[in-house]
C-alpha cells in the first residue's frame, strides 16, 4: 500500500476532516505523526475521529504518540497535574474535556497505547525523529533529545524519516537533505496549513496535499 502521512493536527478538527477526504483507505496506509491534541478548538472531536478510524481500519491506520499526548497523559495520570503543559496548549484541552468527560475517559487509554514510530524498509515515521544518540535516549519518551521532543539535526538513516513536531514557518513541508528527513508540521494551528504526504512504499513522494486551516479551528 502507499502511505498517506498527516502532520500535527493540534485540535484542528474541521481541517483534519477535510484532509482525510484525500485519503483512500483501500489503497493507502494512513499514518498521523502525533499531536492530535491541544491549542485548536476541537481536541475531543479530533481524538474521537482518529480513534474511530483506528477501529474501523485497524490494518491500515497508525496514529502515533506526540509530545502533547504524552503531556496530556501526565496531567491526567497519577502523577498529575502537569502545570507547565497548561501554559502551552493544555488549558484549552482541559476546558474542552470538562464539557465531555465521557470522551476523556474513553480517550486516555487509547492515547496511552499510541506507538512511538512506524517503519518499513524504506520509510520511518515518528513525531520528532531519531537523533544521533544512544537508543536508550532516542526511545525515552521524556528525554528532550528523544523521539517525542527532539529539536535540531536528526540521524541519517537508511530510510527516509518523516516527522512533525517542528513547525515550518512558511507552511510548506521541508526536506532536510543531510538527514534525508521530511518535516510535515506545517503549522495548521498557527494559521497555516495541514499537510498530507503521499508516499510510495519505497519512499517516493507521489503527492503533497495542503489544506489551509479552517478559521473556526483556531482559538480566539
Amino acid at each position: 500500500m502507499n502511505l498517506f502521512i498527516i502532520g500535527d493536527v493540534h485540535g484542528c478538527f474541521r481541517t483534519f476532516s477535510q484532509l482525510l477526504k484525500h485519503w483512500n483507505p483501500a489503497t493507502e496506509h494512513l499514518i498521523q505523526v502525533g499531536d492530535l491534541v491541544d491549542r485548536g478548538t476541537g481536541t475531543p472531536e479530533t481524538v474521537e475521529l482518529a480513534r474511530q478510524l483506528s477501529e474501523q481500519y485497524p490494518e491500515s491506520t497508525t496514529f502515533l504518540m506526540g509530545n502533547h499526548e504524552l503531556c496530556l497523559l501526565h496531567h491526567f495520570g497519577p502523577q498529575g497535574p502537569y502545570p507547565a503543559w497548561l501554559s502551552w496548549g493544555g488549558r484549552s484541552t482541559v476546558d474542552q474535556y470538562k464539557l465531555k468527560p465521557r470522551l476523556l475517559a474513553r480517550h486516555l487509554p487509547w492515547l496511552e497505547q499510541r506507538p512511538l514510530l512506524w517503519q518499513n524498509d524504506h520509510v520511518l515515521v515518528s513525531h520528532a525523529g531519531l537523533a544521533d544518540f544512544p537508543l536508550a535516549v532516542v526511545m525515552d519518551r521524556d528525554n528532550p533529545d528523544g523521539i517525542l521532543w527532539r529539536r535540531g539535526p536528526l540521524r541519517r538513516l537508511p530510510q527516509l524519516q518523516v516527522v512533525g513536531h517542528t513547525p515550518i514557518n512558511d507552511g510548506e513541508p521541508l526536506h532536510a537533505p543531510d538527514s534525508h528527513t521530511m518535516y510535515i508540521d506545517t503549522g495548521a494551528v498557527f494559521g497555516r496549513n495541514l499537510t498530507g504526504l503521499r508516499l510510495s512504499p519505497t519512499g517516493e513522494v507521489l503527492a503533497i496535499v495542503m489544506i489551509p486551516v479552517d478559521p473556526a479551528d483556531l482559538p480566539d
